[in-house]
């Protein structure tokens, strides 16, 4: 960018990435919503920031559970369409991670990985013809009232 003061040329850089703040897209347990995901890619290639890309599963606490017993892998088409928005991301320059977060509270882990990561933008956005309209509610609440960060809801 190229910017003129009093006569002078001055050349500001914006900065990319590394001292910015990434956009994180989150889900529970299915797929993303198109505009969810959408709107993230766009947010983090306009901001010339990473994406985080998170998936988080509930799982019950029992002995199995710490040993991986009990996880079931999603469904082939499920994980193409979580996967769909990291390859959009990838493919217009943005580093992109993936996360699958296993817990018996899904939305407090989701609060604690905003509070550790710093994301500057939480896109929650899971498939609302996928979930219990309870459970993204309740979820939509917490996540309002509790991450440190701008929140974007899917309508």
């Amino acid at each position: 960018m190229l910017t003129r003061r009093r006569g002078a040329e001055v050349v500001v850089h914006t900065p990319t990435g590394a001292r910015g703040r990434p956009v994180m897209l989150a889900t529970l347990e299915v797929p993303f919503d198109e505009e969810a995901s959408t709107f993230a890619v766009d947010a983090a290639v306009e901001a010339g920031q990473g994406l985080i890309l998170v998936n988080l599963v509930e799982v019950m606490p029992h002995p199995g559970t710490m040993l991986g017993y009990g996880d079931v892998d999603p469904s082939p088409e499920d994980a193409a369409a979580l996967r769909a928005p990291a390859e959009l991301a990838h493919s217009l320059g943005v580093q992109v991670e993936r996360l699958r977060v296993r817990s018996p509270h899904p939305v407090d882990a989701l609060i604690q990985l905003v509070g550790e990561r710093g994301p500057g933008l939480l896109v929650f956005g899971p498939d609302r013809s996928r979930i219990r309209k309870r459970l993204y509610a309740k979820a939509a609440k917490a996540v309002r009232e509790r991450a440190t960060c701008l929140v974007w809801l899917a309508p």
